[in-house]
């Protein structure tokens, strides 16, 4: 699925995606893949992810940059 990333909280590494879909998706710093660093990554960044169910929530999962 394709996003933009919507939020950053740097201080915690995690953060939110906006997808095609206009539902939010969760991530965690551990779920950036293809090189990506958390510390590297912009709000406003295209990204594409694997949706999930989360137990709180939507969560995106094999993040990596868009081609």
């Amino acid at each position: 699925m394709n996003g933009t990333i919507k939020k950053l909280t740097r201080d915690r590494a995690y953060g939110f995606i906006r997808a095609e879909d206009g539902v939010d998706y969760f991530f965690h710093e551990s779920e950036l893949h293809g090189g990506i660093v958390f510390d590297d990554i912009h709000e406003g960044e295209r990204v594409v992810f694997e949706p999930q169910q989360g137990p709180k929530g939507p969560r995106a999962v094999d993040i990596r940059r868009a081609a």
